[in-house]
């Protein structure tokens, strides 16, 4: 490995991950001249944990202010709005696959991407399984928004999600969000399990780094 990775492990549906995205975006802007990023979809809500936001609307009405209260950031009205309604659609697999193809497209805008995708999500109330949301953000990069929704469809895409999905399990994460500095092909140090604030993140950052260097 020519430099060391910061790995961050999230779900699009995941409230604290929304949280930590402005403190993950900080650190990618931060330390990009010391670190290769890479995210990986974790697949919190699978098979029979799919449904609608209805479901689940009880939950995420008393959560969503505690992450609001601890990470400062603020779930839009839009979204508000969505969870009373009840009807959105909430499945990891979707959201994953497309993050995937995004990716392909922009590997250095891994971290800014999540970031954008939670956004449509939890602040403009948008379905994560709607096309419309990554036709969106390939506009913002200057991708082709046709090109994307036709590889929202492809196979390969698919399984590169549950490939992520995979690697998070072999990471032994359990909960989200979550982030590892990797130095060799097996040498892994965890530094986020759960939300962080940026102070926290960067003295275990620095704190590895003196240890690598070591």
């Amino acid at each position: 490995m020519q430099k060391p990775k910061i790995i961050y492990v999230f779900d699009a549906l995941c409230g604290w991950c929304y949280g930590f995205s402005p403190v993950i975006k900080a650190v990618n802007e931060n330390y990009c001249d010391q670190f290769n990023f890479e995210v990986l979809s974790g697949g919190m809500m699978l098979g029979e944990k799919e449904g609608r936001i209805g479901l689940i609307a009880p939950y995420i009405k008393s959560a969503y202010k505690q992450v609001e209260e601890t990470t400062g950031i603020v779930f839009g009205e839009p979204f508000l709005h969505e969870l009373d309604k009840g009807q959105l659609y909430f499945g990891s697999e979707f959201p994953a696959i497309g993050l995937a193809v995004l990716k392909s497209h922009l590997p250095d805008q891994a971290v800014h991407l999540a970031h954008e995708l939670q956004n449509c999500i939890y602040f403009d109330g948008k379905g994560p399984s709607d096309p419309e949301v990554y036709r969106f953000i390939a506009v913002n990069h200057g991708v082709d928004p046709d090109l994307v929704e036709k590889q929202l469809q492809e196979e390969s895409f698919k399984q590169a999600a549950y490939y992520e999905f995979a690697l998070s399990r072999q990471l032994q994460v359990s909960g989200y969000p979550a982030a590892f500095i990797q130095t060799t092909d097996s040498k892994f140090y965890m530094i986020a399990r759960g939300y962080a604030d940026y102070e926290t993140m960067e003295l275990r950052i620095n704190n590895v780094l003196k240890e690598i260097k070591a």
